[in-house]
């Protein structure tokens, strides 16, 4: 952590970012230790009572409320192993992997800037996981739609993974954690709360929406179309997708019974 913490300033900001160094340099390399941090109380809130749960009339693995928060935590886990330290020992691995693919072997002088790492983490996916935790008791498949990040992330991680045939950050946290939780999620979406064949494609247009609009403003703003300002805001905003397309693809259909007995668990 140290190594990145001392890098140079040009790797975090260019020159006519509108973001100063100051403000953003420290939480860019210190973010993941704060999400580590955080998943460790979410697992110990999940494990230790129903508190997360909002139907308690079932396990608590058949409640989507607590499956997303599940989910939520899993992915913390799972931003560790891409930004914080592998399990190469390498910090901030990830940054210098999507150089590479897009390019540019050197880390140090790659124009990716930790700004936009940091608004896809922090703003895309901390952004989507809240909406969906906080709307799953009254709204499981907007809960579900969550799931569609780490399932789309699964496949970019495992493909470079099978082609080059060697680890990358974030490879084993994805299979091991990401792989067997989604599909867990989507058997109860579909057993429990009725999401049908449109809330299953609904969830996984979402996730590769997210990722085609992360990789796509990013290559438009390596192409100098738009500023780092603009480029953080997508991503920020990019948290709406998931849980806008899975409303849009679920609007008018009834709450399935599962989701009834969610609702009069949680007003009892």
């Amino acid at each position: 952590m140290a190594m990145v913490c001392a890098a140079p300033k040009k790797l975090f900001l260019r020159s006519d970012s509108p973001l100063s160094w100051r403000a953003m340099a420290p939480f860019a390399t210190t973010w993941p230790w704060i999400g580590l941090g955080a998943a460790g109380i979410l697992l110990i809130l999940l494990a230790a009572g129903n508190g997360l749960q909002t139907d308690r009339s079932v396990s608590r693995w058949r409640d989507m409320t607590w499956l997303v928060w599940l989910g939520v935590a899993a992915y913390l886990l799972h931003q560790f192993e891409e930004h914080g330290v592998d399990l190469l020992g390498e910090p901030y691995a990830f940054r210098g992997e999507l150089c590479a693919t897009l390019g540019f072997r050197d880390a140090a002088s790659c124009p990716i800037p930790f700004s936009f790492i940091t608004a896809v983490n922090v703003g895309s996916v901390w952004g989507a996981g809240l909406i969906s935790a906080l709307l799953a008791p009254r709204r499981p498949l907007i809960g579900l739609a969550f799931f569609a990040i780490p399932l789309v992330n699964l496949f970019a991680h495992v493909g470079p993974a099978v082609v080059a045939r060697h680890y990358n950050p974030g490879l084993l946290t994805a299979v091991a954690i990401f792989l067997p939780l989604s599909l867990w999620t989507l058997f109860v979406a579909a057993r429990r709360y009725g999401a049908g064949l449109r809330a299953i494609l609904a969830t996984a247009l979402a996730g590769v929406v997210v990722h085609a609009v992360l990789m796509g403003s990013l290559i438009a703003y390596l192409h100098s179309w738009f500023g780092e300002a603009t480029l953080a805001t997508i991503q920020i905003l990019n948290a709406c997708v998931p849980a806008g397309l899975m409303w849009l693809a679920t609007r008018g259909v009834a709450s399935p019974p599962g989701a009834r007995l969610s609702r009069l668990s949680e007003t009892a």
